[in-house]
């Protein structure tokens, strides 16, 4: 057992992992699991004591001298197309939480659309030696990219196909959004809808959901009319605002369909500045937000289970690194949640 001295003591040097294992009553080969991406092999007593003893010395692992050692890391990189989308944020979280929990630290990289940036980005995250990426990009994929994946590195693809790579993808079961959100307003009594996006280019969800509402207007051709205009997060609320007016001035029973988040918050915003109630002209977004419950009488909209999809993500990367799966690409979907609000109960509308 460590005297109260020794387990008090923080030098002022670096702490090794030699006093790590002494601090934790370990051996130094369960301390170089937990660090070393393995911890799941430990029990969680043994977690527990080596986690509050690293902590205690202030123990920080030598990332560099691990991969020259045994070419392990612990690193995972992440390519975000825009990092001001709520759901790439809150996917990101659960890839983090994933990660941590299994001992590897994630490095984020924004590309604001930015194909050249991605390369950029790519070779940093790649000299640091990282051991799998997770991809939320949008558009083309870059050459560097498509070798990397095309050579078996560990890739996973969060919410957006790309074409060229040959990955797992985890996302949004978009085909189920959009039934969803159809079929509510429809029961709910509105029969003009203005689909709001931004634009589609190559993003692989936005086509997705854009195809599948154009379905879904056609089946219900009679009883159902739909609008689309594509807004970029550039864009003011003045281009939006006439966009709405003139809709509103030709719609009957309208409501406003948000692609995501981004949507939401600018349509919001537009109705509040034309004095608009929310519910005689409906609303409903794709993503829940946390303001969507705050803002009186509240917006209705699909929750996607975000933290769960990004561990999702983080799973089958750790799967593919470890090669406990080697199997063809899959594409997993999660179904979203409808929540309702009175954005979409105006009380003079009944459906027939």
């Amino acid at each position: 057992m460590p005297s109260d001295n020794q387990s008090t003591f923080v030098s002022s040097r670096r702490a090794t992992l030699r006093q790590v294992a002494q601090e934790a009553r370990a051996s130094k080969t369960s301390v170089s699991r937990y660090f070393g991406g393995a911890r799941e092999q430990l029990s969680p007593d043994l977690q527990k004591r080596i986690a509050q003893a690293a902590a205690q010395l202030n123990y920080r692992p030598n990332l560099i001298a691990r991969s020259l050692k045994g070419g392990r890391t612990g690193l995972i990189g992440m390519l975000v197309a825009d990092i001001r989308n709520p759901f790439s944020v809150a996917a990101m979280h659960g890839v983090e939480q994933a990660a941590r929990e299994q001992g590897f630290s994630l490095m984020v990289c924004n590309t604001n659309n930015d194909p050249l940036l991605e390369q950029v980005h790519l070779t940093q995250l790649t000299s640091y030696g990282i051991e799998g990426l997770v991809v939320n990009a949008s558009g083309q994929a870059s050459q560097e990219l498509i070798d990397l994946a095309t050579n078996g590195f560990p890739i996973v693809l969060l919410d957006r196909q790309l074409p060229g790579i040959e990955a797992d993808m985890v996302g949004l079961d978009n085909d189920a959004a959009i039934d969803i959100a159809i079929a509510h307003l429809r029961e709910a009594g509105y029969r003009d809808v203005l689909y709001l996006s931004e634009p589609i280019n190559h993003t692989s969800s936005r086509q997705e959901r854009l195809s599948r509402l154009t379905y879904q207007l056609a089946a219900h051709e009679g009883t159902l009319n739909g609008h689309t205009f594509m807004l970029s997060l550039s864009d003011d609320l003045a281009s939006l605002s006439p966009v709405i007016e003139q809709f509103m001035s030709t719609a009957n029973r309208p409501a406003i369909l948000c692609g995501n988040g981004n949507m939401t918050l600018m349509a919001a915003r537009c109705l509040k500045q034309l004095k608009l109630d929310l519910g005689s002209i409906g609303l409903l977004g794709i993503d829940e937000l946390e303001w969507c419950s705050l803002l009186t009488p509240g917006i209705t909209t699909l929750a996607q289970p975000t933290e769960e999809i990004g561990r999702r993500a983080f799973a089958c990367l750790l799967e593919r690194n470890r090669e406990a799966y080697v199997g063809q690409s899959r594409h997993i979907r999660y179904h979203p949640t409808l929540i309702k609000r009175g954005s979409t109960s105006c009380p003079d509308f009944h459906a027939t």
